[in-house]
C-alpha cells in the first residue's frame, strides 16, 4: 500500500473506514464552495464517491487521503491522471497543509508515471487555490466560461499545467 510521509502529514490510499471523516468534509458547504458538485446531502452519496476512489485503477489514478495527527483532513492527488485535485477541511486552511500534501503528491506522480505534465482545473473565483497552484509552479494555459453547472449556477474554469521537471 502506497503511503507518503511528510513533515506533518501522512498521505495514504482511501479505505472504507474513511467514510465518516470524508463525509464531514464533503458535506461542508465552505469546503465545497468551489468543488465540482454541491455538498454531499447524505452519507450514501459520500459512500458512492469513496467507493469510486477506492476502486480507481492504479494505472490511471494516484489519489490520497491526507491525515494530520491521525485524522483525515483532506484529499490530494490525481483521481484521473493527469488531472490533480485537492480539498481540505476549512478548520485546517491557512496552515500550509495543502501545499505540503500537493508537493508530496506531485513528486509521487512524476516519479511513478511517465506523463509530461500534471493539469489542474480551478474555479476562476477560487483565488486561494489559484495562488497555491501558482506557488507550486503551475502555469495558466486557458480560461473557459460556463464549464461546470453546480446546482443552478454556472462556474468558469482556469486550466493550469505543471510540466515534468527536467533539463532545459
Amino acid at each position: 500500500m502506497t503511503e507518503i510521509l511528510t513533515r506533518r502529514l501522512r498521505l495514504r490510499r482511501a479505505g472504507a473506514a474513511d467514510l465518516h471523516d470524508l463525509h464531514g468534509l464533503l458535506s461542508n458547504p465552505t469546503a465545497m464552495r468551489y468543488w465540482s458538485t454541491l455538498p454531499h446531502a447524505s452519507l450514501e452519496q459520500t459512500r458512492t464517491w469513496l467507493d469510486q476512489m477506492i476502486a480507481s485503477s492504479p494505472d490511471s489514478s494516484d489519489d490520497f487521503v491526507v491525515e494530520h495527527r491521525g485524522r483525515v483532513i483532506g484529499k490530494a492527488g490525481c483521481w484521473r491522471l493527469p488531472e490533480i485535485g485537492f480539498i481540505f477541511d476549512p478548520a485546517h486552511w491557512g496552515r500550509g497543509f495543502a501545499a505540503e500534501a500537493l508537493r508530496a503528491a506531485i513528486e509521487h506522480v512524476f516519479t511513478t508515471f511517465p506523463i509530461p505534465a500534471i493539469r489542474a482545473d480551478a474555479d476562476s473565483r477560487n483565488a486561494a487555490s489559484l495562488r497555491l497552484l501558482s506557488r507550486l509552479d503551475f502555469r495558466e494555459v486557458d480560461r473557459v466560461q460556463r464549464t461546470w453547472k453546480i446546482g443552478d449556477a454556472w462556474c468558469d474554469s482556469v486550466y493550469l499545467e505543471l510540466r515534468r521537471p527536467g533539463p532545459g
